[in-house]
């Protein structure tokens, strides 16, 4: 065969890998998805994506590396117009392959998952895949950042991939995330649910098996974006530094009970990433810039039961601080919180587990720590996010007011002879809120400074500043136990 006979063979094979099978592809853009391939071209800036291992057969899965906002990243993606997007040994291989080459490049993965599961076609030599994925990304965590993006089916041992990733998006209507069919599910339930109900957006976001959802497939893409923006490309680097506004912009917003608000007019710009919204509700997590720096914060929201930290609010709150820890991101705690929540009779045990897991984040943790007590800190929820062991500095607006317990609890405790006698409880609250407010506080050593809640953002700009050197390392060992 001459060379230009071959060339054209190859061309017309390329062009058959490229554009698919016609009428697979139509169904896909019927259901509202794009193909994988059109997804990465999506993802990536025009003209830097690179395809690894193009022609490899049964694969099902488009991958390769570009450059997504200047930042080098590797990439899979399922392709279910390709027989479903199932899992097979060639698809695991073009996996690892990534995955490897991320390593060893220092790089972050994107995972775009839309697949019908394991081609059962291959039997038992099926099993061993997963295991050798999902082993590579445990020990690519905390190495390069994985964020992976459920835009269709992700069933059974596959939506294990979401959960070993650092972060995990799932796109509403089309992205399902399940470990059991529906089938399953329903004869549990005893009622029929649909799959959008058992295993969408929504309802993996409120038991947080999913960090962020996106309302359409270009809304996923352009957050993975974002993301890759904020974080550094692996933990040996520093998260890139962005040009910022005035450094020395003065808060607007001084409620600390107004959470939401106040993270808007503390990051640069307003822009806020909040994670697991719709899980642990009673804290805030969230990427942002403050000074031109990515930072992690983690805030109370008073507006819920007084910001008190029930099981799922503390593990919520430590993953996020040892995502942060990982890749030497500083982590800005806002707190204002009465304490622990109170459980229901038999839920002591989760609520002491989540409050273990809290601490130990944060203890553990040797990126940079500020905190900022805006309001209530009171007991273990205040050890574990703002004491004064733990963060680097620390810092309490005038009517911040840390404390064992509550003012409620304190005077009832404490003064129950003095209300006995006639006493006010409003002298006796305000009494005690006294004697443990922020000024006392300072005066003990137990805050840095007392601050004007205006200057906020410039103090904790200043703390990021100093801090921007810091690296400390725990003791010598394999790893630590965390209370799981």
């Amino acid at each position: 065969m001459e060379i230009s006979e071959r060339l054209q063979a190859l061309a017309k094979e390329k062009a058959a890998i490229l554009h698919g099978d016609a009428e697979r592809v139509s169904k896909q853009h019927a259901d509202g998805k794009c193909t994988a391939r059109e997804r990465a071209l999506k993802l990536f800036d025009a003209g830097s994506f690179m395809e690894i291992d193009a022609l490899r057969e049964n694969a099902n899965l488009v991958a390769g590396c570009g450059t997504v906002n200047g930042q080098a990243v590797y990439c899979f993606a399922q392709d279910f117009a390709s027989c479903g997007g199932a899992m097979t040994k060639d698809q695991s291989k073009k996996i690892l392959k990534v995955l490897g080459m991320a390593r060893m490049n220092g790089a972050p993965v994107v995972a775009l998952l839309d697949s019908a599961g394991i081609k059962l076609q291959d039997g038992m030599d099926a099993m061993p895949v997963y295991a050798r994925i999902l082993s590579a990304m445990a020990r690519l965590s905390g190495v390069c950042p994985i964020i992976s993006c459920v835009m269709g089916p992700c069933r059974g041992l596959a939506a294990m991939i979401t959960q070993l990733s650092d972060i995990n998006i799932q796109v509403k209507k089309n992205g399902l995330l399940a470990l059991h069919t529906a089938q399953v599910m329903n004869s549990e339930k005893g009622r029929a649910k649909t799959d959008e109900q058992l295993f969408g957006a929504e309802t993996m976001d409120a038991q947080g098996a999913c960090a962020f959802t996106a309302e359409n497939e270009d809304a996923a893409l352009s957050l993975i974006g974002a993301l890759i923006d904020l974080l550094p490309a692996c933990n040996m680097e520093d998260a890139p530094l962005s040009d910022s506004e005035d450094l020395n912009r003065l808060l607007t917003v001084q409620d600390a009970n107004d959470v939401g608000s106040l993270l808007a007019d503390l990051a640069d710009g307003g822009q806020v990433l909040e994670l697991y919204k719709g899980y642990g509700p009673a804290i805030r997590t969230a990427f942002c810039r403050v000074g031109g720096r990515t930072v992690g914060v983690v805030a109370n929201d008073y507006a819920k039961d007084g910001g008190r930290l029930a099981s799922q609010d503390s593990r919520k709150a430590a993953r996020f601080v040892r995502l942060c820890d990982c890749y030497q991101i500083p982590v800005v705690s806002l707190v204002n919180t009465d304490g622990l929540a109170v459980p229901l009779s038999g839920h002591q045990g989760a609520l002491l587990r989540g409050a273990a897991d809290l601490l130990y984040a944060y203890a553990e943790a040797t990126a940079p720590k500020i905190a900022v007590i805006t309001g209530n800190a009171v007991g273990a929820a205040y050890v574990a996010m703002g004491g004064r062991s733990i963060a680097d500095v620390s810092y309490a607006w005038p009517a911040a007011m840390i404390a064992p317990l509550t003012r409620e609890a304190a005077v009832q405790t404490l003064d129950g002879d003095k209300l006995n006698a006639g006493e006010s409880r409003a002298v006796l609250e305000g009494d005690y809120a006294e004697q443990y407010g922020a000024l006392a506080a300072a005066k003990a050593g137990v805050v840095d400074d007392v601050i004007e809640p205006r200057e906020t953002r410039k103090y904790i700009i200043a703390a990021l500043e100093v801090l921007a050197t810091k690296r400390d390392v725990n003791l010598p060992k394999k790893h630590g136990n965390l209370p799981l």
